[in-house]
């Protein structure tokens, strides 16, 4: 994995299905738009890529194949999601904010029984993200969220394999000092007064 040398900062969002991190990138995002910055906001799995395209059908329960070869499609579709969107923005200088990265990978992949170093291996060649918020929400919140809003459950929004998932993002930050763990079971307005904070630091604004 590489560090960030360009002018841009990329910003990444994690956390189990239900923990926020759609809505808490959005606000971000209007935010910074406020300070006047450029923004990009984009989320994993794209739609635009073929790989993106299977994995939705995976995702959704219209397709089976092997744990593995969906890993191996997400990192197909990081790939094209780097090349294509995320570091041609950084190179601009704007601010990439992403819903998900290959944190998901790791976590709901071994998850899915899957060995973590593997997994960390497959997207070894990736950039770094200048700062990674991850959500903390117990998974039966999650569940709850999930089911209250009525929407059909996608693979991974079972409780046993949140709950495992967890177990693996809560590791992570033991690896990557650029992760900031903030508390998602707060409102939707105290949890990102804590992202604005650390953004506010990190980005000198």
């Amino acid at each position: 994995m590489f560090k960030n040398t360009n002018k841009g900062k990329f910003i990444v969002f994690e956390g189990l299905d239900g923990s926020g991190q759609s809505t808490q990138a959005d606000l971000l995002k209007d935010f910074l738009l406020e300070k006047r910055c450029e923004i990009i906001l984009t989320k994993e799995s794209t739609i635009d890529s073929e790989a993106g395209k299977i994995i939705r059908k995976v995702l959704n329960k219209k397709l089976n194949i092997s744990s593995k070869k969906l890993q191996e499609l997400f990192t197909q579709d990081r790939k094209e999601h780097l090349e294509n969107t995320i570091i041609p923005a950084l190179k601009q200088g704007k601010i990439v904010i992403s819903d998900r990265y290959f944190f998901s990978s790791f976590a709901f992949g071994a998850a899915d029984g899957l060995d973590l170093e593997w997994l960390i291996e497959i997207n070894n060649s990736f950039l770094l993200p200048d700062i990674i918020f991850l959500l903390e929400v117990k998974p039966e919140a999650c569940i709850k969220r999930i089911e209250g809003k009525g929407l059909k459950k996608t693979l991974f929004e079972e409780r046993k394999k949140l709950e495992k998932a967890w177990q693996v993002y809560r590791k992570l930050p033991e690896r990557f000092n650029n992760m900031y763990v903030v508390n998602g079971e707060k409102s939707i307005n105290e949890v990102f007064k804590n992202i604005k904070k650390i953004v506010k630091g990190k980005l000198n604004l």
